[in-house]
């Protein structure tokens, strides 16, 4: 039943990596937009949600796409350098410009504008902005929900990269619910299916979380990690990779424990409904702090969620045990 919208997904997915990929590598962060929250966004946010819903949009044009972004700040004429920017990466790119072009980007944007149906995409064309500028981590990800639950999860990840493993394109992390996860590789084409790790000592163990305070308290996380036992050095990236390393086994514990700063913050579904389901099918386990499953029904925010936890089986119940208690 959906082994066919994740094929077309994952083809969107991988024609937008080399678009993106190749504005990081040139533009390096120069070319932004700063919306009304502050928040950067790049050409490439633009770029990737036209060409993804653009494709989305002809092979399954009845179901709605909820996107991050909206074509309001391109048509103001102080950012006209920004979407000649654009049309020049799309014409740079040939099967990027059989599909886009100058009449059709500001529509082909706001396809990504639908609203949260029975099923519906969400898409987040580029996760983890901040880490994109750097010339670091980031995805595309994209996730196909219905009724609430999220059904297939794609993560495109050009940056990502394995020991011993040859790869230059970067991998797409895919799930489809009850079929597990699977990793392409971008290079040499291989596909395998993939697993959270069977550590059982804490000590061996990776903690991994954002760079930014803004989302999460570091701090907490920083005691829970130590009350656990772990020992190695945190990992902190950008972007729903986080969850890829999870479900892959080179992490055991992703957590966005709420900044006590902003208590009443939401996560946005786009920022996690393809990576939860792709360590879920790994084998791992996605809830809030409080052990709630994350409700994807309740329109483009968790409403109903606080925070996050991806971890495997064998710590899961220790580490709900050590948040209780450090927040006690």
């Amino acid at each position: 039943m959906y082994k066919d919208k994740l094929e077309i997904g994952v083809e969107a997915v991988k024609i937008a990596i080399p678009l993106v990929k190749k504005i990081q590598n040139e533009l390096s962060g120069k070319e932004a937009i700063t919306k009304v929250d502050k928040s950067p966004v790049t050409i490439a946010d633009f770029s990737a949600q036209a060409v993804i819903c653009k494709i989305l949009n002809r092979e399954m044009p009845n179901i709605s796409i909820v996107g991050e972004e909206d074509s309001e700040a391109l048509r103001e004429d102080k950012n006209h350098l920004i979407v000649e920017k654009i049309l020049y990466y799309i014409k740079q790119n040939e099967v990027v410009s059989k599909v886009l072009n100058k009449d059709n980007l500001f529509e082909s944007i706001d396809i990504g504008n639908g609203s949260p149906e029975n099923l519906f995409w969400t898409l987040d064309p580029i996760d983890g902005t901040k880490g994109f500028l750097r010339g670091e981590q980031f995805v595309i990800a994209l996730g196909l929900i219905e009724n609430g639950d999220v059904k297939v999860g794609i993560l495109g990840c050009p940056n990502l990269k394995f020991k011993n493993e040859r790869n230059d394109k970067g991998y797409i992390l895919s799930a489809i619910k009850g079929e597990g996860s699977f990793l392409h590789n971008l290079s040499t084409g291989e596909k395998k299916r993939i697993f959270v790790s069977k550590k059982n000592n804490p000590a061996d163990m990776r903690f991994i979380q954002s760079y930014e305070s803004a989302h999460g308290n570091l701090g907490l996380q920083r005691k829970i990690a130590d009350k656990l036992g772990i020992t190695l050095p945190s990992l902190q990236m950008d972007s729903q990779v986080k969850y890829g390393l999870v479900a892959s086994g080179e992490a055991e514990i992703y957590l966005r424990i709420p900044n006590a700063k902003s208590p009443d913050y939401k996560e946005k579904i786009w920022d996690h409904a393809a990576g939860s389901i792709i360590v879920e099918e790994a084998g791992g386990i996605v809830t809030d702090i409080n052990g709630k499953k994350l409700d994807f029904g309740k329109g483009k925010s968790l409403i109903n969620n606080s925070g996050i936890i991806a971890t495997i089986p064998l710590v899961e119940e220790s580490l709900r045990e050590t948040i209780e208690n450090l927040q006690s």
